[in-house]
């Protein structure tokens, strides 16, 4: 069985149609039908069923997908691991993040350390933090920053540094000048909070919840910048880490009034790779010096 056609089968699972497969490999479709038909040949069974809709996995097909994906990427990664006995420092980096603070953190240790190595490539996927997760362990991403990361023995957390989530309102706002504000307070005012698929506003439901309150928002977003926008533009109050607003706060546009201690909401910023994979140089070194950025941004624990 050659690479190839797993390579071809993958572009096929990835796109559902041999026309835009072949198209994406610059082939010819009958290229990819041929080595469709290899693999089927060599695993004495139909991968997949053509019709006018397109093209759909079997039981077989859907078992080889997930294998034929990892196989490829760590094929990938050992290339790199070769380049690196070379003494190539370059090549790629995939990062899989989520969270209000990744932007404000994320961002500037990338730019810092392209400085340092400029012929390494990043790719930053930003998701949720359980498929970031699950992309460390399915080898899609070299390594995963995330804040409410769902518990797992899987993942390697290799960095790990306190966040606590303040109210972030505009410097005009009624809150303004108050070192701390209750939930209860809190309600009293416009809301905007992301919405309920988000780690942070389960915990904030969960924190109210304790409290005999349930608050509504005004605005429930998906867009984490669309709550800061709110926020400047007087709109609503809402709750960030006080980094992640770090530029407005001292370009004194907002500013951040901590929750007092009985509706404190906290998490971790937790940078994870996979236990079982080697990094290649270009991993080790990113992963290095954001463990590093973390500690003297963050509060580490």
């Amino acid at each position: 069985m050659q690479i190839r056609a797993l390579m071809y089968f993958d572009e096929l699972v990835r796109t559902s149609s041999m026309r835009q497969a072949a198209e994406n490999l610059n082939v010819a479709p009958t290229a990819v039908s041929r080595q469709i038909e290899n693999l089927e040949e060599f695993f004495g069974t139909p991968l997949v069923e053509r019709s006018a809709r397109g093209v759909t996995l079997t039981a077989a097909g859907e078992l080889l997908a997930t294998r034929a994906g990892r196989t490829l990427r760590e094929l990938e990664h050992v290339q790199q691991l070769i380049e690196d006995l070379k003494g190539l420092e370059r090549g790629r980096v995939t990062i899989f993040a989520n969270g209000a603070i990744v932007a404000s953190l994320l961002t500037p240790a990338l730019a810092e350390f392209g400085r340092s190595y400029p012929n390494i490539r990043f790719e930053v996927i930003i998701t949720s933090a359980r498929q970031a997760i699950e992309a460390v362990n399915s080898a899609q991403a070299d390594m995963a920053l995330t804040l409410f990361a769902p518990a797992t023995t899987e993942a390697k957390v290799i960095a790990r540094s306190e966040i606590a989530y303040d109210v972030i309102a505009s410097s005009r706002h009624a809150l303004a000048g108050l070192k701390e504000v209750t939930l209860r307070e809190l309600a009293r005012h416009t809301l905007a909070l992301p919405e309920k698929s988000f780690g942070f506003r389960q915990s904030f439901d969960a924190a109210a919840g304790r409290q005999g309150l349930a608050i509504e928002p005004a605005f429930t977003v998906s867009a984490l910048e669309m709550l800061k926008e709110l926020v400047l533009s007087d709109m609503a109050v809402t709750l960030l880490p006080q980094l992640s607003v770090r530029r407005e706060i001292e370009a004194g546009a907002l500013t951040a009034i901590k929750l007092a201690a009985e509706s404190a909401i906290r998490t971790h910023a937790e940078l994870s790779i996979a236990p079982d994979r080697q990094l290649s140089f270009a991993a080790a070194k990113l992963s290095g010096f954001i463990e590093d950025f973390m500690r003297s941004q963050l509060k580490a624990r």
